[in-house]
């Protein structure tokens, strides 16, 4: 066997020239075939398994050095390294719970499988019957005395120690980069965790995990451009949605007073560190509360995950330590701005002079914006680099917000804030609006501004109307996007590290 694995870079080259990868994948296809001559099954359907080794390692880690047990177990995982030593075979097998060693003796499984043994390659799945042990060096290891090949890799996989170089590659083959990568698998784990204790928190708390449709008939909930597609029976244009919101607020309608829906979201944007076509959000909505209560809960959600996740609720933004326990600032939007600017700004001024001020930073307006949208875009381009810490950043004005309820202390803004972390937007949350008659006019000002194209706009949503017609008591609402949490509680700072399969542009084989 060859213990020499080309790297990914070189496949293709390799697969021509017909040495390389095209040369060891013949090579283990030939196994192969032999196997079958021999009426052997490389690929058998089911291992009984008696232990993770995770669980193996539970239970006899404490052993001393040199000490042989009679505990017997069955393991099973893939081969990550493998060395001959002649009458021993020494091999790294890992499961998703760990690594343990094989120590494999030929006078233990006889001669004929200590043979097929040596002819086993790295990626291989193997089934292990054997007794628990340590070595002279305290290794605890497995002492096989039967080894079945469960799966036969006639692909190898990519170097151990290097992995695979090509950032591209690693998420258009995760399940490559899966084996070899263990900052990969770490930040899966993450994620897993950070959903389970969200999942845990909101159960506690008396909400019910609901489904809602993905295809809409309206697109809103959100300002996106929607992705499209047709249902040929019914003959009629659907999106696929770009919020949980309008759906999960019928529920409230409805009287189940606490909902929450962990979805898939799709918005038709484009892609960078921070965006993906495709993406996870957490959505709640809790009657009877407003922005105060949901952003108690935002709080509490996210410090709980990261105990539940990371271990700790310390985590580093920009080489500073910060302690998501700690109450997080609330600064208003418009403070913000003013603060940065050296002046009051407020959407209640003439649009005119919020020109100006945008003009002087350089940033382009339209003329369908209003001062709301101004005092977002000054924002936006001032203020939201320097946000490091979790911050609430409240008050959006109502020209931005047409799901939202009016402040009640200022009708120019809103009771609504945005969750902030090392710059990125975390979450979004805010006072509902309920009132129908206003939501009408707030749906009839996103129509026209769609139909003077602006293409994420939302539109006039009749049967979400008809819903609040029926009465829907004071409601907050919350929404938190789950990939950029993982982002910030894994320490990565690329969301298609915590996509497993992110979206790529078409490979071409």
């Amino acid at each position: 066997m060859s213990d020499v694995t080309p790297t990914n870079e070189s496949s293709a080259n390799d697969e021509q020239s017909g040495s390389g990868l095209a040369a060891e994948k013949a090579r283990r296809l030939a196994q192969l075939d032999s196997m079958r001559a021999a009426g052997v099954n490389p690929y058998p359907y089911r291992f009984d398994r008696s232990h993770t080794l995770e669980e193996v390692r539970a239970n006899w880690g404490h052993l001393e050095p040199g000490i042989e047990t009679e505990n017997g177990v069955s393991v099973a995982g893939r081969i990550m390294l493998k060395r001959d030593t002649g009458k021993l075979v020494f091999a790294s097998i890992r499961d998703r719970s760990g690594e343990i060693q094989l120590f494999i003796s030929k006078a233990a499984v006889g001669d004929d499988e200590f043979a097929a043994i040596k002819h086993l390659d790295l990626g291989d799945w193997v089934g292990v019957h054997g007794t628990v042990m340590t070595t002279r060096k305290g290794e605890l290891s497995v002492k096989p005395d039967r080894v079945e090949l469960l799966s036969k890799a006639v692909r190898p996989m990519p170097d151990k120690w290097h992995g695979l170089h090509d950032v591209d590659t690693r998420f258009r083959q995760r399940y490559a980069d899966l084996i070899v990568n263990e900052d990969a698998r770490r930040a899966f784990e993450i994620r897993h965790e950070i959903i389970a204790s969200f999942r845990r928190t909101l159960h506690d708390r008396g909400f019910i995990e609901v489904e809602t449709p993905v295809l809409h008939v309206e697109s809103g909930g959100a300002h996106a451009r929607p992705f499209t597609t047709h249902h040929n029976t019914l003959d009629m244009q659907l999106y696929l949605r770009i919020a949980l919101e309008l759906h999960l607020k019928r529920l409230i309608v409805g009287g189940m007073e606490r909902v929450y829906e962990i979805g898939r979201i799709f918005r038709n944007e484009g892609i960078s560190t921070r965006h993906n076509p495709e993406f996870t959000m957490m959505e709640l909505y809790q009657a009877l509360g407003d922005w105060n209560d949901v952003m108690e809960i935002s709080e509490t959600l996210i410090t709980q995950a990261a105990r539940d996740s990371i271990g700790t609720t310390i985590v580093t933004i920009r080489e500073q330590e910060f302690d998501l326990a700690e109450p997080w600032p609330r600064v208003r939007m418009v403070d913000a701005v003013s603060e940065k600017i050296g002046r009051a700004v407020h959407p209640s001024q003439p649009v005119s002079e919020l020109r100006s001020l945008a003009e002087e930073h350089g940033i382009r307006w339209e003329d369908r914006w209003g001062g709301g949208k101004l005092v977002e875009e000054l924002f936006e381009a001032l203020c939201e680099a320097d946000i490091v810490r979790p911050t609430f950043i409240t008050g959006h004005p109502t020209e931005i917000s047409p799901l939202a309820r009016v402040d009640r202390d200022d009708p120019w803004l809103t009771e609504r804030f945005e969750i902030f972390v090392d710059s990125r937007e975390l979450g979004n949350g805010y006072s509902e609006l309920n009132d129908p008659v206003e939501q009408r006019l707030r749906f009839e000002e996103e129509q026209a501004a769609k139909e003077a194209g602006d293409v994420e706009a939302g539109s006039l949503d009749e049967d979400y109307l008809r819903a609040l017609e029926y009465g829907m008591p004071p409601t907050g609402g919350l929404g938190i996007g789950m990939d950029r949490l993982t982002m910030l509680l894994a320490g990565v700072d690329s969301i298609k590290e915590v996509i497993l399969f992110p979206t790529l542009r078409h490979e071409v084989l």
